[in-house]
């Protein structure tokens, strides 16, 4: 019985997606709930604080656990590193009113049909549906299954020919009426939260709840300055904070849909008329071909062609019909359709696939709402580092009440002294000095044109030590200039045509495939389209136009693209040709085929594609013998190579009942074209720096592979003299299990074209560690991945190529190096490149599309530089966090050391005294200690990213243990002076009225009137040793070199030292009895003054001489380490320490097959992002 209620209390959300949840059921318990309410008065609030800070805790509190189909609450816990815990009311939906108005009844064919989600999840008899919400998407229950299931979407397992069947004349009112009230509305509404709410949420966050009760104590103790100064600096900070998340907000809610786009649910029919038409919905496009221009979900404003999803006898899931991509038949919430034509019935038709969040916008949004939470041990070590300065506190608390008790202080204050020492020990001002850090260094980048949604990350960039970049757009210009064609006969290739020549291209089938091969468009008499597609156009001279309404062929419609030779080409053999159908590219199929008709003659078929798929739909006896040496003679120089082929149809077979199929078969091979992608101009350099730095680079691009590896020859990803090894894996066959080889890939001298020509190399020549990168396809990478897990890591560790890579391969990548402890970079245009930017630590997008904005960072400048100042702002402010940390973490311990010796004497120091410690140094401090800009040279090694790095936890322990020896020295010395026990107004020529007026009688020492006032010889030694001390560790601690600017830099910093030690030392030797008697000091000899200034410098010395010798000397640290036999335990260290001795890696010219592999590694939750087609 009780496994069971464990098996149904519990299940899984969204199973094997990015965003997986567990799920457990609660209903709620009246006498739980009634004890909580107590709980909550007599706690005076902080038991419902608690559970907001705990959300889970609230939940096992008022309510017990059950099954989830009697559940009320719902307890949801990610099944990521984090276990973030949250909850959910189950919320009931009743049909009832629809039922008097359609006539609904429990036995009504809509209601009893339970072939779709949402029909099992209406409960009968009484109509009712129960439903969650979770990150704005609706989960109903299936109450035929038993789960909560996902709505606002037609169900995956829905074949083409169903589609058609059953949506393809839209849903009946009735339908629809179910469809909305289950669905909710079709809206991508962010709402504004107030700025009260969000105020609130940012107060209620346990540092601000800890900053209330210290000002709440500082007001009691009449200290108003300083708590209006803290109250001033967190509204700041808060407020910093809410404008920050009203502008991302703001943001998400610029997409609002009218009324009527609202009301639509998934299956309702579309009919798209007109043109500029935005997609409020993700729709299947049933009938008819739309231009679209999807800049806002690929971030490259370049019009793509959907086709209609053709009706087939199969019983496949539509997805899965065709190998092609699916996606080529969807239109996208938020996506533009430039064009909509119509096919023979006269309308373009689409069915409404996914509504509101579920559609890839709302998923968009949502990624900017949710983001991944992020996994850096410095928030971590924070927290840590707050509580051991909250152990100490009560250690002080205790030795308080032992010192005030024993005393016979009155409770009250007893009370107000223990719980003083809690504010300082735990410094309140400390969120406040971390936000200007980041604050500035956000500054310092948006200066550079580096735009951030995401502040937080800032500090993560300083810790990347991998960065991966696209090629085409990032490393090599976003254009492709054409360069020649090399066209082909029986007899094999012929001479290269260049372009350059200014010679007109020869006309033939090769220039016919070049001027209709492609999916550009005329819109308001200008051809758009892919770059690409652009260019090859251009350079046939051909012109492009649109037939009108008396354009009559055979099965054509008016309104056709018609491409014609102009007067420049010459004699022609064709008028033009009409494009009559296209099955358009996807950068899975890795090709393009047109239809076309020769006006006044034939029809034929023309593909353009990557040169080994196209040549492998050709008649073998057309592609040349030589046609791998000759592609590799291009693409070893880093040339672009598309190939082209084409075939005669028969006029008598309709096009739109031909099959791709059957139209990608036996054709003729015609020719290359070869295009030029030249690298940016800073790419090398920038790629110098980084590799310089010993930050990893990595390649991973859609293009050719030869190419790929030319391109990092290039540009210095693989410098001179190191090796290239290419690993190709192949499927498991009917005879043969999954294989892996490795092939050396050798540069050749150049030869004719000035060609660097490659061969494999057959010697068992075996490279150095770390001379040598591996180079693979995504084909093989996903072989790997599922055959060969135990070598992914190994081929992580030098993989530095990966080429033909689909969106979802380039995310999963990212991912496996994660998972070996690499801190991963990401930079791209935007273009396939938006899962790998959300899923890297740091993503860096070089387009300004909407799309982008699921990226943390956005560079206005769009070529690479922008990768090393991110990293070298990232390690200056990664820097000065754990500068504000350590002078918070002394400050607060100098304070604390001060007040405890004052305590002693039950003495403290008096507001003023305080304030100006608080305030005009401390505050001061740290507000322009963060100032100093990131150092321009970028250095092979990163600081550290932990709080608990040995240097800066003994950094912080010794420079305490200093503090407290000078103290304590200046608190026993001081008592031993012949004056101590002298009259008040003979230690001083000037007399100090306001101490004499103090006194109760001239003749009486101070030390029996020390419970009286705050004045006392030792209060004025402990305040000047602290204050001073405060400057000085400022200076010691203000880091410069390798990571910021050095600290003579910060002009505003050392302006200020210089100020606030020049008023400390005028205090310290005027003798001003009005000074005095505000700052509660006494006047002491000259020469007391110059013992504590002795102190203070000796202290001042060591501590730096401790900080040089010790804490910043690398090579010490290294050689302790190497002492102590340390290594590191990051998991890509550890791989790269086994292969250094492992004789036998790289392997060279060897084939393995996957049962032959033994396990090394095993990465079992590696999972492909790729969708399953």
């Amino acid at each position: 019985m009780g496994d069971h209620l464990e098996k149904s209390h519990h299940a899984l959300l969204n199973e094997g997606d990015e965003n997986e949840m567990e799920i457990f059921g609660y209903r709620t318990q009246g006498c739980r709930k009634a004890l909580c309410l107590i709980g909550s008065i007599f706690s005076l609030g902080m038991l419902p604080l608690i559970f907001y800070w705990r959300p889970a805790w609230r939940v096992w509190a008022n309510c017990v656990p059950c099954s989830l189909q009697e559940a009320d609450v719902v307890l949801l816990k990610t099944t990521d590193e984090f276990k973030i815990y949250s909850w959910k009311k189950v919320i009931w939906i009743s049909l009832s009113a629809l039922s008097s108005t359609s006539g609904l009844t429990p036995d009504h064919p809509l209601i009893t049909d339970e072939e779709y989600i949402i029909n099992r999840a209406i409960r009968k008899p009484d109509l009712k549906v129960r439903y969650i919400k979770v990150q704005k998407i609706r989960y109903v229950w299936n109450n035929l299954e038993g789960q909560f299931q996902k709505i606002g979407s037609l169900e995956d397992w829905l074949s083409s020919a169903k589609i058609h069947q059953k949506f393809g004349l839209g849903l009946t009112s009735e339908e629809q009426e179910i469809r909305r009230l289950i669905c909710g509305p079709n809206a991508i509404d962010v709402e504004i939260t107030p700025i009260w709410k969000l105020l609130i949420k940012e107060v209620l966050n346990p540092f601000y709840i800890f900053q209330l009760f210290s000002v709440c104590l500082w007001f009691s103790e009449d200290y108003k300055e300083y708590a209006l100064a803290i109250i001033l600096m967190s509204v700041i900070s808060i407020a910093l904070t809410v404008y920050d998340l009203r502008q991302e907000l703001h943001y998400c809610g610029a997409g609002a849909q009218d009324l009527e786009s609202r009301l639509l649910v998934p299956g309702d029919l579309l009919i798209l008329t007109g043109s500029r038409v935005q997609m409020p919905c993700d729709a299947i496009l049933i009938d008819g071909s739309c231009v679209v221009d999807e800049g806002m979900l690929t971030g490259e404003s370049i019009p793509v062609t959907k086709t209609p999803l053709s009706q087939m006898a199969s019983s496949a899931p539509w997805k899965m019909q065709s190998e092609a991509d699916p996606r080529r038949h969807v239109l996208f919430c938020g996506t533009e359709v430039i064009q909509a034509k119509a096919t023979g019935s006269g309308t373009v038709r689409a069915v409404v696939l996914q509504t509101g969040f579920n559609t890839a916008k709302g998923d968009l949004v949502r990624s900017i709402l949710y983001p991944k939470p992020m996994n850096f041990k410095l928030y971590r070590d924070a927290i840590r580092f707050l509580l051991c300065l909250v152990g100490t506190a009560t250690i002080g608390m205790v030795y308080t009440l032992c010192v005030y008790v024993l005393s016979g202080e009155p409770p009250e204050e007893v009370v107000r002294k223990a719980l003083d020492v809690i504010t300082i020990a735990v410094p309140p001002a400390l969120p406040a000095a971390l936000t200007t850090g980041i604050i500035y260094a956000q500054r310092r980048l948006k200066k550079k044109g580096i735009f951030c949604i995401s502040p937080q990350r800032i500090n993560v960039c300083g810790q990347l030590n991998l960065v991966c970049f696209d090629k085409t757009g990032t490393l090599t210009r976003g254009g492709l200039d054409p360069w020649g064609v090399v066209p082909c006969d029986q007899n094999g290739f012929q001479a290269v045509h260049s372009f350059a020549s200014g010679k007109a291209l020869p006309q033939g089938p090769l220039c016919a495939a070049m001027a209709s091969c492609h999916s550009l468009i005329l819109l308001d008499g200008t051809i758009q389209g892919d770059p690409l597609d652009l260019k090859m156009f251009e350079a046939t001279k051909w012109e492009m136009t649109v037939s009108g309404d008396d354009f009559h062929i055979k099965e054509m419609l008016a309104h056709t693209m018609v491409v014609k030779p102009t007067d420049m080409v010459g004699q022609v053999p064709v008028e033009g040709l009409a494009i009559v159908h296209q099955f358009p590219f996807s950068s899975a199929l890795q090709r393009m085929t047109v239809i076309v008709q020769e006006l006044g003659g034939g029809r034929l078929a023309f593909m353009k594609g990557a040169p080994e798929r196209v040549a492998s739909f050709c008649q073998p006896d057309t592609v040349p013998t030589s046609f791998i040496s000759e592609l590799q003679i291009y693409t070893t120089q880093g040339f672009r190579v598309i190939a082209l082929a084409y075939k005669k149809l028969e006029m008598d077979c309709p096009t739109t009942t031909l099959m791709r199929e059957k139209v990608e078969s036996d054709l003729i091979f015609l020719g290359l074209l070869i295009l030029e992608n030249r690298l940016k101009e800073e790419t090398k350099s920038v790629l110098e720096e980084l590799i310089s730095a010993r930050i990893r680079t990595v390649m991973i691009t859609g293009d050719n592979l030869q190419t790929a590896i030319t391109v990092a020859r290039k540009s210095g990803m693989v410098s001179q003299g190191q090796k290239v090894i290419l690993v190709e894996a192949n499927e498991a066959t009917g005879s043969s299990s999954a294989s892996i080889s490795w092939k050396l890939v050798e540069e050749k001298k150049p030869g004719p074209f000035g060609s660097q020509d490659t061969y494999i190399n057959i010697k068992k020549e075996v490279p150095e560690n770390g001379s040598y990168h591996f180079a693979l396809s995504g084909k093989s990478f996903h072989v790997i991945s599922q055959h060969f897990s135990s070598l992914l890591p190994k081929i992580l560790i030098n993989g530095t190529i990966f080429a033909r890579m689909s969106p979802g391969q380039k995310s999963s990548l990212v991912e496996e190096f994660q998972k070996l402890d690499y801190f991963v970079g990401m930079c791209g245009d935007g273009a396939n490149d938006c899962g790998a930017l959300k899923m890297a630590h740091v993503g860096i997008s070089l387009s300004e599309q909407e799309a982008s904005v699921a990226s943390p960072f956005t560079s206005k400048t769009p070529n690479i530089e922008c990768v090393p100042h991110l990293i070298k702002e990232g390690r200056a402010a990664l820097v000065t966090s754990f500068c504000m940390f350590k002078y918070m973490a002394l400050y607060s311990m100098i304070q604390y050391v001060g007040v405890l010796l004052l305590y002693w004497k039950t003495n403290s120091l008096s507001n003023y005294q305080f304030l100006f410690q608080d305030l005009a140094i401390t505050t001061l401090i740290g507000v322009t200690m963060n100032l100093n800009g990131a150092n321009p040279k970028l250095v092979p090694f990163r600081p550290a990213g932990r709080l608990i790095s040995p240097p800066l936890l003994l950094s912080v322990i010794l420079n305490i243990l200093l503090s407290l020896a000078m103290h304590i020295v200046g608190f026993i010395l001081v008592q031993k002076q012949p004056w101590y026990i002298m009259e008040y107004h003979s230690v001083c020529p000037v007399r100090n009225e306001s101490i004499s007026a103090l006194a109760a009688s001239p003749n009486v020492p101070e030390k029996t009137r020390s419970n009286s006032t705050f004045a006392s010889f030792e209060n004025t030694t402990i305040w000047f040793l602290g204050t001073i001390n405060c400057i000085v560790v400022a200076l010691v601690f203000s880091k410069g070199k390798p990571f910021r600017q050095p600290t003579y830099t910060n002009y505003i910093f050392v302006l200020v030292l210089i100020l606030q030690m020049g008023v400390c030392l005028f205090i310290l030797f005027a003798d001003i009895p009005e000074l005095h008697r505000r700052l509660d000091l006494l006047c002491t000899p000259v020469l007391w003054r110059v013992y504590i200034l002795i102190m203070i410098s000796s202290n001042f010395v060591v501590s730096l001489a401790v900080e040089k010798a010790i804490i910043e000397n690398r090579a010490l640290w290294i050689a302790v380490k190497r002492c102590f036999g340390y290594q590191s335990k990051s998991q890509y260290r550890i791989w790269q320490r086994n292969l250094a001795n492992d004789s036998s890696w790289p392997p060279l010219n060897q084939t393995s097959y996957s049962d032959m592999q033994g396990v090394s590694y095993s990465n079992p939750v590696f999972e492909s992002n790729e969708e399953q087609l």
